[in-house]
């Protein structure tokens, strides 16, 4: 059980939850297309963090590594680069790491520059456990038995485990809305747990269900009421929950529709235990706000 499912009394679905295997704690979740786009797309969306790991190398980051997307033509390829770098203005730099298979402009060892728009994923080994690699996971995830006791052979050791993401506590995507709620929470602050909700929509998520006739306006709005009201005095009374040293991944998401998705996060606590929670979030006019725990 997750975070905001213990919170707010409410079990993920486990029958939803397709486990590869009890230690590995990872979910599979839709086919090889739609991995692999959500995998370039968190790399896009979490690329400060490895521009920020750059700058300020830890000891125990031993590897960066970066993927780009080369245009040859008609032909086009994602190639890994070593000893990658930003200049000032935020145009990156690397080594080819491997022979191209597909397109002849680059070739292996070769420095070239590149427009950060092309990146396509970013790894870091810190002390040999996996940080970013999205497309890495993408392709593990579709995997299993043999191939998959193959695939890890080949990376080498690298400890893979659920990963952490560095969405910016934001308002701009579904995942950095559900962030800005977590800290809120850890900073004890109602105030900035309330603009992270929109209860009205809720309301009218929860009305939904039911027949055209309590979907009126002025029940939306009453029902929203006494879903904030609840959720004040809730959190009035058992005291808001922190997140402090909880790493977070955000495994899937699963498109309702243009301006609702529901979110799948894993949490790790600093003693070691994971949860996982299935969150609405829905697109409103100031932004993604979380809904609350998806049934």
């Amino acid at each position: 059980m997750g975070f905001f499912s213990k919170l707010f009394g409410k079990k993920e679905n486990d029958k939803n939850l397709q486990h590869r295997s009890e230690d590995a704690n990872v979910v599979n979740i839709g086919n090889d297309d739609e991995r692999m786009n959500w995998g370039m797309k968190k790399a896009k969306l979490t690329l400060h963090h490895f521009e920020e790991c750059l700058k300020q190398t830890k000891p125990s980051q031993q590897y960066f590594s970066i993927k780009v997307k080369i245009i040859d033509g008609k032909k086009v390829e994602h190639i890994w680069l070593n000893e990658p770098s930003f200049d000032s203005e935020g145009n990156l730099f690397g080594v080819v790491g491997n022979e191209p298979l597909d397109v002849r402009s680059v070739s292996f060892q070769q420095k070239i520059g590149i427009d950060r728009s092309l990146v396509s994923d970013w790894m870091i080994l810190e002390n040999g456990r996996l940080i970013g690699g999205y497309t890495i996971r993408a392709m593990r995830d579709g995997l299993e038995g043999n191939a998959l006791k193959q695939f890890d052979l080949s990376l080498g050791g690298m400890h893979i485990d659920e990963g952490e993401d560095y969405f910016l506590p934001n308002f701009e995507t579904p995942e950095g809305a559900i962030v800005s709620l977590e800290n809120a929470y850890t900073e004890r602050n109602l105030d900035k747990a309330m603009a992270c909700k929109d209860f009205k929509e809720e309301a009218r998520m929860m009305l939904s269900k039911f027949g055209k006739e309590i979907q009126r306006e002025e029940i939306i709005e009453k029902t929203a009421e006494a879903l904030q009201l609840s959720f004040m005095s809730h959190m009035q009374e058992t005291g808001l929950p922190s997140f402090k040293g909880y790493k977070r991944a955000f495994i899937a998401r699963e498109k309702i529709s243009e301006k609702h998705y529901i979110i799948t996060e894993v949490t790790t606590s600093p003693e070691g235990s994971k949860g996982i929670d299935k969150l609405n979030t829905y697109l409103t006019d100031s932004g993604w706000k979380v809904l609350g725990v998806a049934e």
